[in-house]
């Protein structure tokens, strides 16, 4: 399946989706070592080899795809607002989403890929290593999963659910988010890290999805289009639409939900 990035190059997703799991096969052998190596940034956040070896394929894979299309990740080096603030596309990537789960090997983390558009997100990837389960969405093609064994199918959000699931944070939660769930007919809750929450909404599996704290752009990108590709919504906690590539990479909240 071919896409076309707006003035720029023609990809063939499944060389994206190849991309994804081989920054997943690297993290996965990381992973199954005895030391993950674990250091902190400047944010006290933690830092893993895995981070590392899945930003350097990336990097390298999407250069060699698309060559005109700069690149904003996690593990980058941080390009300055004035430069960035021109770009028509671009990509927006997490090497490893939910460090935190990757360290408790819980097996609840993720790949992120998303390209950019007009500043905001036209195709997402988002890969789990561990169980070998592939997500993707975009504009003109839709919502889909592909199994560990390659079976692939088309996802939706169910919209027409009348008892919701709440997809909640394994790592993050807020008293916030509590009180605002309760407007919404919840009967049920997942507790699961990582951008894997917006993969349950856009299978069917859950029905919202209320962040309070922050989060950076690379953390909610990819998740947002397959949510939004299979039928579900996004906007900031307010209601307002979320925004991209702003001066600061760092998200206010935002809900994901069906309607």
């Amino acid at each position: 399946m071919l896409f076309q990035i707006p003035n720029h190059d023609t990809i063939d997703i499944s060389s994206l989706l190849a991309l994804a799991k081989e920054a997943g096969a690297g993290i996965f052998a990381i992973y199954n070592n005895d030391d993950i190596a674990v250091t902190l940034k400047e944010d006290q956040s933690p830092l893993t080899l895995a981070d590392g070896i899945s930003h350097e394929i990336i990097m390298k894979g999407l250069t060699d795809l698309t060559p005109s299309v700069p690149v904003i990740s996690e593990e980058g080096k941080e390009i300055p607002y004035e430069v960035r603030k021109n770009w028509d596309c671009y990509w927006c990537v997490d090497p490893l989403d939910g460090t935190k789960e990757f360290i408790k090997r819980n097996g609840e983390f993720t790949v992120n890929i998303a390209l950019m558009c007009q500043n905001q997100p036209v195709l997402g990837v988002i890969y789990l290593p561990v169980t070998g389960d592939l997500y993707y969405g975009g504009k003109g093609i839709g919502s889909w999963k592909e199994d560990a064994s390659g079976s692939k199918q088309q996802i939706f959000a169910d919209t027409e659910a009348l008892n919701w699931v709440a997809a909640g944070s394994r790592s993050h939660a807020s008293d916030v988010e509590i009180e605002l769930l309760k407007q919404f007919p919840i009967t049920g809750n997942i507790t699961i890290g990582s951008s894997i929450k917006f993969c349950l909404i856009a299978e069917g599996k859950a029905h919202i999805y209320y962040r309070h704290g922050a989060t950076m752009e690379w953390d909610t990108a990819a998740g947002q289009a397959i949510a939004v590709y299979s039928g579900a919504q996004m906007t900031a906690g307010d209601g307002q639409p979320f925004k991209y590539n702003k001066p600061s990479l760092l998200n206010g909240g935002f809900i994901v939900k069906v309607k």
